[in-house]
């Protein structure tokens, strides 16, 4: 223990590689962090906070080439301003009903555009059906409640079309964050309600109150530090415990759709889809939690095995949901 009480001190450590992960998976940690941490800007300077970002998104070009590769053809919906791409994987029928609205991550201040474009292919190959990606608008231009506004009406239009059973709703990170507080808003508002949630390590707390925001510091080699200026950015003065900011301290008692998440053992959001997964058994809520071994945050390794399986369970969860009547 340290002098301050109930602060246990830890010496320094270093951590190997694990032998309990494939060789993929292993290469891939080998290779050390993938970003260094950068100190971000004042909430209050949007200059700063636009050259950030603009950097950030430059650093993830390579990601929206390789995701060109894939076989799935793009249409775009202007939406009032506001961009929807409709990714459909090659092979899908056009009768085909499913439908997943995705949600793409980027720290709630990133992954606009091309990137969003980019995430919304490796979705729809990841569900194989027709995906829609939301560009939606953000700081510090924009910030909440006009990303979460943006969320809420490209669902609204796809229920214009689908049935709420043919709706699977999910996200990544702040991606993971934003389908949440979707369908809380959906619920509140009397919106039907999706027939299911996927939260890919999602980022669910941005008070960051969760034991893995400390206990995984340093270890996650995708997060390397605090998100919390860009997460006060994005909320733009409103308080972080608000439960459509910080999905996780909803009020599951008024019930929300059977849900599926996905977090990392060095995954600095762990926390959060733990503490998700138990707030919604707590009320009953079907709820599917899956802990990659080894995994930082995103829990990709680089097309390892350990990835492909995730995703086929992913897939089995939506396929159970979209077959479900109703």
């Amino acid at each position: 223990m340290s002098d301050e009480q109930g602060v246990l001190e830890v010496p320094a450590r270093r951590i190997p590689v694990p032998r309990s992960v494939s060789p993929e998976a292993q290469a891939m940690l080998a290779a050390g962090r993938f970003v260094e941490e950068v100190d971000q800007p004042p909430v209050d300077d949007h200059d700063a906070w636009r050259a950030f970002i603009a950097e950030g998104e430059q650093s993830m070009a390579a990601v929206a080439a390789r995701a060109e590769a894939y076989d799935v053809a793009v249409e775009e919906i202007d939406m009032d301003g506001v961009c929807v791409f409709v990714c459909t994987p090659g092979g899908v029928e056009a009768a085909d009903p499913r439908r997943f609205l995705d949600i793409h991550g980027g720290g709630l201040v990133g992954g606009a555009g091309p990137l969003c474009r980019a995430m919304g292919i490796i979705a729809a190959n990841r569900m194989r059906v027709q995906t829609w990606s939301v560009d939606y608008r953000m700081p510090p231009d924009h910030p909440y409640p006009t990303p979460l506004d943006d969320c809420v009406a490209a669902y609204q239009l796809m229920l214009e079309e689908s049935r709420p059973a043919d709706i699977v709703v999910g996200g990544e990170s702040a991606g993971g964050n934003l389908a949440a507080a979707l369908v809380l808003r959906a619920r509140d508002e009397g919106l039907p309600l999706p027939a299911g949630v996927v939260l890919i390590t999602p980022e669910l707390d941005l008070t960051e109150s969760g034991d893995s925001f400390q206990t995984n510091l340093g270890v996650d080699s995708v997060l390397v530090g605090s998100l919390l200026p860009s997460s006060r950015l994005y909320a733009g003065g409103h308080p972080l415990e608000d439960p459509y900011l910080s999905p996780l301290f909803g009020d599951f008692t008024k019930g929300f759709p059977p849900t599926l998440l996905t977090a990392g053992t060095r995954d600095l959001f762990l926390s959060n889809a733990v503490r998700m997964h138990r707030a919604l058994r707590r009320e009953g809520i079907e709820a599917h939690l899956h802990v990659k071994e080894a995994a930082p945050h995103s829990g990709f390794f680089g097309m390892a095995p350990e990835d492909a399986e995730i995703d086929e369970e992913i897939r089995a969860f939506a396929g159970s949901r979209w077959s479900s009547p109703g």
